[in-house]
């Protein structure tokens, strides 16, 4: 996979979407003048980006629909510090020490279909950069056996909640149990999907649970 990834950049290079930059589609430095998410969110729910701004949006699309995970490496940079900020206040005022990071998860089928979860590849982006100092992946906790409609599909919030109510289940329960969780999508647009992981999680026993996205 990485010879061909090789192959293709030399055949195929990419430029980022800003500044032409050679190698990656959206360079570090570009993503960090993007505008922060703005609209309102669950205060346990971080979205850095806002995901109206057209490079955003297109970066995120290109990791989910085209593979191009250079772009996880580059989300993840820019997700872990803020992580870092977050877990500074919250591991003294709420003891919130040992995360573990949860991606959330695809449906087998769109699995298949993908090859990939691309939420799973910013995590193992930011554990390579964390060298697991404060963090811990573990991909095989939160399941989703129900396939659902695209989420990005509906555009009424009532229906987002309802198509994906009951769509998670959670594996070796022991795993979670009294553990903090960080959950990590690419974009939450009403929350409905981080908030059902979290429901799902907690009714196991997690005992506190944020969550970080790309965009908003």
């Amino acid at each position: 996979m990485r010879l061909l990834g090789t192959i293709l950049d030399i055949i195929l290079p990419v430029y980022c979407l800003s500044c032409g930059a050679k190698g990656v589609d959206l360079c570090a430095e570009c993503l960090t003048e993007c505008p922060a998410a703005e609209r309102e969110s669950a205060k346990w729910i971080t979205p850095l980006y806002d995901y109206r701004h057209p490079k955003v949006k297109r970066a995120v699309w290109l990791l989910k629909y085209r593979g191009r995970r250079k772009l996880a490496s580059i989300f993840a940079g820019a997700l872990y510090g803020r992580i870092l900020e977050e877990l500074s206040d919250l591991s003294i005022m709420e003891n919130f020490k040992d995360a573990l990071l949860v991606p959330i998860p695809l449906s087998g089928k769109r699995y298949r279909e993908r090859g990939f979860n691309q939420a799973e590849l910013i995590c193992r982006e930011l554990v390579k950069l964390d060298r697991e100092e404060n963090l811990k992946l573990d991909s095989g906790i939160l399941i989703k056996p129900k396939d659902t409609i695209h989420q990005a599909h509906i555009e009424n919030r009532n229906a987002r909640i309802k198509n994906i109510v009951g769509s998670f289940a959670v594996k070796n329960i022991e795993r979670i149990k009294n553990r903090n969780i960080i959950l990590i999508d690419d974009v939450t647009t009403t929350g409905a999907t981080l908030a059902e992981a979290r429901k799902i999680m907690k009714s196991y026993g997690a005992r506190k649970i944020i969550a970080f996205t790309i965009a908003h």
